[in-house]
This record gives C-alpha cells, sequence and structure tokens, in this order.
C-alpha cells in the first residue's frame, strides 16, 4: 500500500539512519517522519487499542487522529507521524491509553 518515491533526477540522495523499532534495526531516510520511516519498512502496526486490543497504524498522516501513538526513548504518546526520524531513536509499540495531561 505504501511506495517510496525516488530521488528526482539531479538531487541527492537523503542519508540513510537507523531506528530500533521494538529490538528491530530500521533503516530510514533523514528526514522521514517516524510513521514513514515504519510504514516503508513493512511496519503497519503502531499500537493497540485499550478496548479490545485492536491493531491502529498511520491513518491520517497530518497529526490529527492519534491512531500513529508510539513511545519513543521512553516518552509514551508521541505521535509517529510528526517526530522526524533520528539516528539511535528507539521506537516501541504504545501498549497502554493516551494520558491527558492537565
Amino acid at each position: 500500500m505504501f511506495k517510496r518515491l525516488e530521488a528526482m533526477p539531479g538531487q541527492p540522495a537523503r542519508p540513510v539512519v537507523h531506528i530500533d523499532f521494538t529490538g528491530v534495526t530500521v533503516p530510514c531516510r533523514a528526514g522521514d517522519s517516524v510513521a514513514v520511516a515504519l510504514l516503508a519498512s513493512g511496519h503497519e502496526v503502531c499500537r493497540t487499542t485499550v478496548v479490545g486490543g485492536v491493531p491502529r497504524g498511520p491513518y491520517c498522516m497530518m497529526g490529527v487522529c492519534y491512531d500513529c501513538l508510539v513511545t519513543i526513548d521512553g516518552q509514551a504518546n508521541r505521535q509517529a507521524c510528526m517526530t522526524p526520524v533520528r539516528d539511535g531513536m528507539r521506537v516501541e509499540r504504545q501498549q497502554r491509553a493516551r494520558e491527558i495531561s492537565s
């Protein structure tokens, strides 16, 4: 379903960086969002719902739906579609309810 476009002729290729997704090293391009990196590598599920454990993945890709919540470097409730990758980043599936801060 998700296909990465090749670089335009004359454009330099973006450097490859690596993130860790649930113990698996995922190569991705600098400048990708975490959601794009996961989808491009075949990882479609970012979290499971609290009620029923239904798998959810990136949907809107613009920070509106919150279906792509993940834990990044130990911090829960991060939107994968709005977070750029960084070399060495640790990403885990979100396994609990989203917390609302006051």
